[in-house]
């Protein structure tokens, strides 16, 4: 086994633990606990990790608070980001401070204060804001090729040499657009297309007619990383949930592209991974 498989093994093992932890926390007592909070265009996750950063809790809630990484109902991220506080809080029979957060890339200069005034505004204190391909490579551990994190608006593209990151991109296709393609094709609501796609029953079904927008990101990924030497393409994001999306973006990139096990979980995980003890100025 290549060392890339091991270290693809290992992304996929800690998402299961997470996986396992939101439904049965850990409550064994941590002397600190590292939140990473995913504020994304779907769905917010937060996750925990304790003081020798293993994954010990977890929570999750699909919401329309952020569009295309822009946060546009910010009372309402507030609330969301601080009811999955105490719910975990709760859970834990203790007070979560530290927590991290990350934007989509090229974006702090947009939206990355009112990101940290969100988690700020929940009552945590933000230690790190960094963005969304970087902090999923934190679990991913990729020395060369491309992270692709394809959230519910945007597509970020992080390239890395040598374990750092050399060129980032961030363009506005994503699940919305699925979800869109998807409210014309069956002639239903918007938000009753979000639920149909995201059943895994329905992704066989769905594939084809979906074909079409995940052809268009991996144009996207491919005009990005034209430049530069990617051997291997890795899918991070809840969009990336679809089943079957890594074989037609690697068909049209020509590139090997891989899927960790449930993908919206190895963002939220980067994140909590970057937090530490230090608030930010």
């Amino acid at each position: 086994m290549s060392k890339e498989e091991i270290t693809f093994n290992g992304c996929n093992e800690l998402v299961s633990r997470f996986e396992a932890v939101i439904k049965k926390p850990v409550t064994k007592k941590s002397s600190v606990y590292y939140t990473g909070v995913d504020l994304g265009t779907a769905c917010v996750v937060l996750a925990v990790l304790d003081e020798d950063y293993q994954p010990v809790a977890g929570a999750y809630r699909y919401a329309d608070v952020v569009r295309d990484g822009m946060v546009v109902d910010y009372i309402g991220a507030i609330r969301i980001v601080r009811e999955l506080k105490e719910e975990l809080e709760e859970k834990l029979g203790t007070e979560l401070i530290y927590a991290s957060a990350a934007i989509p890339p090229g974006t702090d200069s947009l939206d990355g204060g009112a990101i940290k005034n969100v988690v700020q505004g929940a009552g945590f204190e933000i230690t790190a804001l960094l963005d969304e391909p970087t902090a999923a490579n934190a679990v991913l551990k990729i020395k060369n090729g491309a992270v692709v994190d394809i959230g519910g608006g945007t597509t970020g593209i992080s390239i890395l040499k040598d374990g750092k990151v050399v060129y980032v991109a961030d363009e506005p296709t994503g699940g919305t657009h699925f979800s869109l393609v998807v409210s014309g094709a069956y002639q239903m609501p918007f938000a009753e297309a979000e639920a149909y796609k995201r059943n895994e029953k329905n992704h066989r079904e769905l594939l084809p007619v979906l074909k079409p927008v995940v052809e268009k990101v991996a144009s996207i990924i491919s005009r990005h990383i034209k430049d530069y030497d990617v051997d291997e393409i890795y899918l991070v994001g809840g969009t990336c949930c679809l089943d079957g999306i890594e074989k037609i973006i690697e068909k049209q990139t020509g590139i090997r592209t891989r899927k960790p096990l449930n993908p919206m979980f190895v963002t939220p995980l980067g994140i909590a991974f970057s937090c530490n003890q230090e608030e930010m100025a």
